[in-house]
């Protein structure tokens, strides 16, 4: 299949191309720990894989995104998360195969809410970086950039407007749509099938086996908006 137009598929990062609920929700309980705070069972934490860390943290305290407790807790977590990280986030089984597969007819990207100095030394640890002609993510200094603004400055950098966006939680569905591109919901990261068609996701599926059928679904039906 020839695409011709330089056609894209953006992901997501954290649920769809790697597993990182062990780390993310350890390194939560640790911020809140050191502020004297009650930790929470780890499944109750997965839901804040995926939005920006200051939404996060200002959820779980009850506090503005600007407050000092928000940033005592951003700091705290990401001490702790630049070593943890790289020991107790794997990828997804079979994503690998995915991506080779399909990096054969389109460029690929990365647009995660995860500030890049973290992501690239996750998707190089584990061999991924090779993937991806464009990684975006938030600079450290930025808070609570929205997946809007991270996804368009993915297709600003690739140069192409034809992209489907790839993601497990309704930020990313709701983002691509802000862009006018497509997205497809995955089912083994975080969000659920009825998170992801209450968002409104173009196509969904449940497995990574099943991602490139999707991708040439949506181009080759002509579903991008």
């Amino acid at each position: 299949m020839d695409t011709g137009d330089g056609a894209a598929v953006i992901f997501d990062l954290d649920g769809v191309l790697i597993d990182s609920r062990r780390a993310i929700s350890g390194c939560i309980n640790h911020a809140l720990a050191a502020r004297g705070l009650p930790t929470r069972p780890e499944v109750e934490l997965y839901r804040y894989v995926g939005p920006p860390l200051a939404m996060s943290f200002a959820d779980l305290l009850g506090e503005d995104e600007e407050s000092e407790g928000v940033s005592s807790c951003v700091a705290t977590y990401r001490s702790r998360y630049a070593e943890a990280s790289l020991r107790e986030t794997v990828a997804v089984p079979g994503i690998s195969a995915v991506l080779a597969e399909l990096a054969v007819d389109y460029r690929l990207a990365v647009a995660t809410s995860k500030p890049l100095a973290f992501a690239r030394p996750l998707l190089d640890g584990l061999d991924l970086t090779r993937r991806f002609e464009v990684i975006c993510g938030p600079d450290l200094a930025v808070r609570g950039e929205d997946k809007a603004t991270t996804i368009r400055a993915v297709l600003t950098r690739l140069g192409t407007r034809t992209a489907v966006m790839v993601g497990d939680r309704s930020f990313d569905v709701l983002g691509a749509h802000a862009n006018g591109i497509s997205a497809i919901g995955v089912t083994w990261g975080i969000g659920d099938g009825a998170e992801l068609a209450s968002a409104g996701a173009d196509l969904v599926t449940d497995v990574p086996v099943a991602l490139p059928v999707a991708v040439r679904t949506i181009f080759a039906r002509g579903l991008l908006r």
